[in-house]
């Protein structure tokens, strides 16, 4: 049995989710989870494959997939209360928090962006990026490039903004940009970063490597499944039926290179493309306890909040209690 199936097998996510679904009703009407998300965002494989093989009805739940064309789109929909789940990251939910919004987050994926440069460059370390030209998506408060800010400050005394030339862009700009060589090295999202690695490129350092340097004890899920601490204490038995088709659609991607095929059409890859993306989706599903990611985004909370201050986490020098949620801590 591979590492990735003995880990997923021994998910808290799926074990929990399990043995509090069976508790319910056996013809109770199917509730309705309305999950925002992007259009043409990873989340989407998952859900997809959720409802292809019907695994929120399988699990008592009806999930109703709500279209945004952005991310701060999805963000005010959740805060207003037009959908009941959206995808976001836990230092988002815990400014929130902080804040006095009562959102609460279960791990999604672990995977998160990295450096990468062309296979032939003479890059091979941190220190090689000075006075290099780097492409760096998500803005000057991406937690990637903060979490690589800080291991280059601490590991090596350089201030990549300071000793770099930095340019911020869009991922699909970026991407070109480094294609075409106008970027020394480019810092993306995980699956732009896969798109790359089959065409040519290859990982300088990843964002898991620098918060395992900083700290973390393994792998943070860099992203969540987003709520209500009251919607979800309302409606526990359809959360946990989503928890698990959520786990049951990770154990199939995990396992089936035809559920992959399948998907090729809504991933937008092939050959090569789609198995590098396959492989790197693989490796973000999360397989660690619950209390295990909380301690070390927690961890991870307190040097973020000392690299990017007050415009990243506001007034909180600590990640707010029950940012990850206590119905899964066991």
């Amino acid at each position: 049995m591979s590492i990735l199936r003995r880990e997923f097998c021994g998910s808290a996510l799926l074990a929990v989710a399990s043995s509090l679904v069976m508790r319910g009703p056996a013809h109770a009407a199917a509730p309705k989870i309305r999950v925002g998300v992007l259009k043409f965002g990873t989340v989407n494989w998952e859900l997809d494959t959720i409802k292809h093989h019907a695994l929120d009805v399988a699990n008592g739940v009806e999930v109703e997939v709500v279209y945004f064309a952005g991310e701060d789109a999805t963000n005010v929909a959740i805060l207003g209360g037009s959908v009941d789940v959206i995808v976001s990251d836990w230092l988002w939910v815990s400014r929130q928090r902080s804040q006095g919004a009562g959102l609460t987050l279960v791990p999604y994926s672990t995977a998160v962006g990295a450096i990468m440069v062309k296979q032939e460059a003479p890059l091979r370390g941190i220190p090689d990026l000075v006075g290099r030209k780097i492409g760096v998506t998500g803005g000057p408060l991406d937690k990637s490039w903060l979490l690589i800010q800080g291991l280059a400050r601490r590991d090596y005394q350089i201030d990549l903004p300071e000793k770099s030339e930095i340019l911020f862009g869009a991922p699909p700009l970026l991407s070109e940009k480094a294609a075409t060589g106008e970027l020394d090295a480019v810092l993306n999202f995980w699956h732009f970063c896969a798109r790359l690695e089959a065409n040519g490129f290859r990982r300088l350092i990843g964002a898991e490597e620098a918060a395992t340097a900083l700290g973390a004890t393994g792998p943070v899920s860099a992203l969540g499944y987003v709520f209500h601490d009251q919607w979800a204490n309302e409606h526990l038995e359809a959360v946990m039926g989503f928890v698990q088709a959520s786990a049951q659609a990770k154990k199939i991607l995990a396992e089936s290179d035809a559920e992959w095929q399948r998907l090729a059409p809504i991933v937008r890859a092939e050959g090569r493309e789609l198995e590098v993306l396959r492989t790197r989706y693989r490796e973000g599903i999360p397989g660690r306890p619950i209390a295990e990611e909380e301690s070390d985004a927690a961890r991870l909370y307190e040097v973020l909040a000392e690299l990017g201050g007050d415009r990243l986490v506001g007034d909180a020098r600590q990640m707010a209690p029950g940012t990850f949620w206590a119905g899964l801590k066991t």
